[in-house]
């Protein structure tokens, strides 16, 4: 049987904040220019499976439109919000989440939210990382990652700079 891949894609300021204390992404306003999408689509398109986190599913539920339609999606919480997209909830053992997509069918996951890149970076589930800095300090908010307890080695893969000052940097983790 072949390895889920676990993909993290994922936006963050030079100083490796991912949304302002309150959630709020607005800082990401400016680099959203009209017919770029910094690869997203194409990255969008090659995952079948999401998983978030509960404070990232409560930030979606707030856009106008589900960002992840069409998705299967599981969100890691210990609450018992009532799903509104026909989203799975999920508090168990992170490895065994994993061994259970890949037996019922899944091939790429999309991992979201600073709390589960960092489970899932500290259990070694992750192959690759995607991350756009996006060319503003903002001094204080939900980082990146948390506390992951040993290094974490990459190779990188691909780099990209855009117009708008956005750069982008692919790698691999290394196991």
């Amino acid at each position: 049987m072949s390895r889920l891949r676990c993909s993290v894609y994922i936006a963050t300021s030079l100083d490796g904040y991912i949304a302002r204390p309150d959630g709020g992404l607005d800082w990401l306003e400016p680099v959203q220019q009209t017919g770029e999408d910094y690869g997203y689509g194409a990255f969008w398109q090659s995952v079948d499976t999401l998983i978030i986190g509960r404070k990232t599913y409560e930030t979606a539920l707030g856009f106008d439109t589900w960002p992840y339609s069409g998705k299967r999606c599981v969100v890691l919480t210990h609450g018992a919000p009532t799903p509104r997209h026909g989203e799975e909830l999920y508090s168990g053992e992170l490895g065994a989440l994993v061994e259970r997509l890949l037996a019922q069918g899944s091939r790429r996951v999309y991992v979201d939210g600073g709390s589960v890149i960092t489970q899932f970076l500290a259990g070694g589930l992750i192959d690759d990382v995607t991350l756009s800095f996006v060319p503003v300090l903002l001094g204080g908010g939900i980082r990146l990652t948390q506390e992951i307890g040993h290094d974490v080695r990459l190779a990188l893969t691909r780099t990209r700079a855009f117009d708008s000052g956005l750069v982008q940097v692919e790698y691999r983790v290394v196991s």
